[in-house]
């Protein structure tokens, strides 16, 4: 029965109240009112045989919860369902997986394969490089007559190098002053001009240009060895305590000193000079 029709049967049986209700409310306070009533709460049926409304309301009940009785079924049933269903996606995607892998596979033993040949192309490069090693290698036999030959190039800057005076801190201002004379070639460059060495060959030219001798004075010998040096020059320092000795003593001392001689080759009204010093860097006289 509609809600309609349930409110025109209260209201005939003089039920008021009824309109704020909803139906499951109209149809118990009917069913209270047709048992007041004390008779059945069937109506007759009619000419068609149609069924009460009572009866009608009852099957609809009946309807509604076999309905809803389904629906829990269904509801209860699907995770069941569903799982399985899950299960059988994942393990189609997994296959599928599994084919698109074997194309990438394939394509990557193709890269090696391919690889292969590039490394077989890459040694007749390096066998092609060999000559070319080979050519560098008479370069290589040019280089080294250059190199013999920046040999005499390095003695003559060596023996610049000794040349060169010694400085220390006691050396005198006169070795600023003077000019360095590191060969034979090396001239002064005027009369007077002071000068300082320490090459051999100028120092034994200078000294036998005087008739000069090579000495050492009596007495400053240290441990076998010559001690202060000096030259005997005939008429000039003449002294009783010069003595004598070789030019290998005379040098050797001279090196292990490391001493620097300071001379003159002319006065400055350019007549000759014999004045000399030996200067020890580390004292103020050699």
């Amino acid at each position: 029965m509609k809600v309609d029709d349930l409110r025109s049967q209260l209201k005939r049986r003089g039920v008021s109240g009824i309109s704020a209700l909803r139906k499951p409310e109209l149809v118990k306070t009917l069913a209270r009112a047709m048992r007041g009533e004390g008779g059945a709460a069937r109506r007759s049926t009619g000419p068609a045989g149609r069924p009460s409304a009572t009866r009608k309301s009852t099957a609809a009940k009946k309807t509604t919860a076999a309905k809803r009785t389904t629906s829990a079924r269904r509801s209860a049933t699907s995770p069941a369902k569903a799982a399985p269903a899950a299960r059988v996606t994942g393990a189609r995607a997994k296959a599928t997986g599994t084919r698109k892998a074997a194309p990438a596979r394939a394509k990557a033993t193709s890269s090696r394969a391919k690889a292969i040949p590039a490394r077989a192309k890459a040694a007749p490069a390096r066998a092609k490089a060999a000559p070319s090693r080979a050519k560098a290698a008479p370069s290589r036999a040019k280089a080294a007559p250059s190199r013999a030959k920046a040999a005499p190039a390095r003695k003559a800057s060596s023996a610049r190098a000794q040349a060169a005076p010694t400085r220390g801190p006691a050396s005198s201002r006169s070795i600023g002053s003077s000019q360095l004379i590191t060969s034979l070639a090396d001239r002064p460059e005027r009369p007077g001009r002071s000068l300082v060495t320490r090459n051999h060959e100028v120092i034994q030219r200078w000294a036998r240009a005087r008739g000069a001798k090579p000495a050492t004075i009596a007495g400053t010998e240290r441990e076998g060895r010559a001690g202060v040096l000096t030259f005997n020059i005939p008429g000039y320092r003449e002294s009783s305590r010069i003595r004598e000795i070789t030019w290998d003593d005379w040098f050797r001392t001279f090196d292990l000193r490391r001493l620097n001689l300071i001379y003159q080759e002319q006065m400055r009204d350019g007549r000759q000079s014999n004045f000399f010093r030996t200067e020890n860097p580390n004292r103020e006289d050699g």
